[in-house]
């Protein structure tokens, strides 16, 4: 089938006004929310979707479908809704507003056939997994002692050993199988929203946290060894596994097992606006996710300057503040109960929760300063008072003799997951990390809003093509559209 136009924006832009002043001569036939669709997607430009595929396509045989088409019209049915390729391209013949606005002559649209062909062009690996079929056995998740608690990591490598491993990887976009996907993003979605001003790259404070993301209703392997044939019905031999990248995992929020992915999300805190996705399988945990997606995206967006970070508490591990020192990052990480904290310091002061000290009477101490040039926080007496101009201490048990009471310094250097800059207790500290739910609201997004998880695929190729897509309409949501229509404007003009 011949294209409609050579692929320019402009083409398109013309190709939508002729078409809704023949079809749709009545601005007001259609409601409010699909003239904000029609309107996103005619200022949407796509057209270097043409030009980074275009080493996908032969220089022989018919012309094909335009790549910027192909890929406009996807994004529009996971706006619409539509989750099955199948149901769109029925939709695709049947209503001539989907057809115009995703580029194609009204009854003569893709097929079924086509749309896969050109995810597939999307894919830079002729594997649509990332792993192979037949691998070992995985350790299971344990369902947690508590409702509403993540499973413990069932990791067989720390976090201390895991994140110089990656830090020392040196990781290449090419080698990505996703890479045409990710250079589409940035190129079109990412750096737009960099030049409105709505991500700051140069100083990016960056909130993370996994989702699991449920592809299946159970785990598909067949045995490959002879072991049952032979009596043994619980051999640990290797299994073919219908989707190799997915496992089982737990899902705390639903409170159950579940097949898939966990989806760890890197999100601009200052605009809920993504950044860089990662897949991970199901019964990875938070605490690794973040690392295999931290070091791909530093590595993929290098020009990104990361200045601090938004973690809940299944981070809370030393490695994580070491590395983050020696990277001049901010660390806004919530305290992690089980990891304990330090039972005496100074020899007779406890620490609290939040990393403040308590004195020996049992009061918590007032934070006085931070000196920045020595590396350490100054605590001091909580029941000094001033009052009348004389300075005493009202303790019942004074632990010091001096003028202005007990005074505690607190070196960073000692603890730096407890003992951090702004400390804990601060109100700075309570309101940066509450931005930390942009993350959760990115995911909310991705799952709620735009249908994730009911793609239904069974392929990692698949899985990607529809979480880019869904980060792509994020971004296209957030960008402010003209307060005058163009478009209504130049149909209205001639009708």
């Amino acid at each position: 089938m011949l294209p409609v136009n050579c692929g320019s924006h402009a083409d398109y832009q013309n190709f939508v006004v002729e078409n809704l002043r023949k079809y749709y001569p009545d601005p007001n036939a259609l409601t409010r929310s699909t003239w904000d669709i029609i309107e996103r997607f005619w200022h949407l430009d796509l057209s270097d979707t043409n030009v980074l595929l275009a080493d996908k396509y032969s220089k022989f045989g018919p012309a094909p479908r335009i790549p910027s088409c192909m890929q406009r019209s996807y994004l529009l049915s996971i706006d619409f809704k539509v989750s099955s390729i199948t149901e769109w391209a029925a939709q695709l013949k049947m209503n001539p507003l989907f057809a115009i606005l995703s580029g194609f002559r009204v009854g003569d649209t893709p097929g079924v056939g086509t749309f896969y062909d050109f995810m597939k062009r999307l894919w830079d690996s002729d594997d649509p997994h990332m792993s192979p079929h037949i691998h070992p056995l995985k350790t299971k998740v344990k369902k947690p002692d508590a409702k509403g608690e993540k499973a413990p990591s069932v990791e067989k490598i720390t976090v201390a050993e895991l994140l110089p491993q990656l830090e020392k990887t040196s990781f290449s976009l090419d080698d990505q199988p996703y890479a045409s996907l990710f250079k589409i993003y940035q190129k079109e979605f990412l750096d737009v929203s960099v030049k409105k001003g709505l991500i700051h790259k140069d100083n990016l404070a960056l909130a993370g946290d996994g989702t699991p993301v449920a592809t299946s209703h159970r785990e598909r392997k067949k045995r490959i060894c002879k072991c049952k044939e032979n009596g043994i019905f619980d051999c640990s031999c290797d299994r073919y596994f219908s989707q190799p990248d997915c496992d089982i995992g737990w899902d705390s929020s639903r409170d159950c097992f579940y097949h898939g992915y966990d989806l760890y999300m890197l999100v601009d805190s200052q605009s809920d606006l993504p950044v860089f996705p990662h897949y991970s399988c199901a019964s990875t945990h938070d605490s690794h996710g973040f690392l295999q997606a931290f070091f791909r995206m530093r590595s993929f967006l290098p020009d990104y300057k990361v200045s601090k970070v938004l973690l809940d508490s299944a981070h809370d591990a030393m490695p994580y503040y070491q590395y983050f020192k020696r990277q001049n990052i901010t660390p806004f990480i919530d305290l992690n109960s089980k990891a304990g904290r330090p039972p005496v310091y100074k020899n007779d002061f406890t620490i609290d929760k939040d990393g403040v000290p308590v004195c020996p009477a049992g009061h918590r101490m007032r934070r006085d300063g931070i000196e920045a040039a020595k590396g350490r926080m100054k605590f001091k007496c909580p029941k000094i008072s001033h009052a009348g101009g004389c300075i005493s201490c009202t303790c019942d048990n004074p632990c010091s003799n001096a003028k202005y009471g007990r005074t505690v310094h607190l070196v960073l250097n000692d603890n730096p997951r407890l003992f951090n800059n702004p400390p804990r207790s601060s109100k700075e500290w309570k309101q940066e990390y509450n931005a930390r739910t942009s993350v959760e609201r990115s995911n909310k997004r991705e799952k709620l809003d735009f249908r994730l998880e009911d793609g239904r695929h069974r392929s990692t190729k698949m899985w990607y093509c529809r979480l880019y897509h869904i980060l792509m309409l994020q971004h296209l949501d957030a960008w402010d559209l003209p307060s005058e229509s163009p478009l209504r404007k130049l149909i209205l003009d001639v009708a």
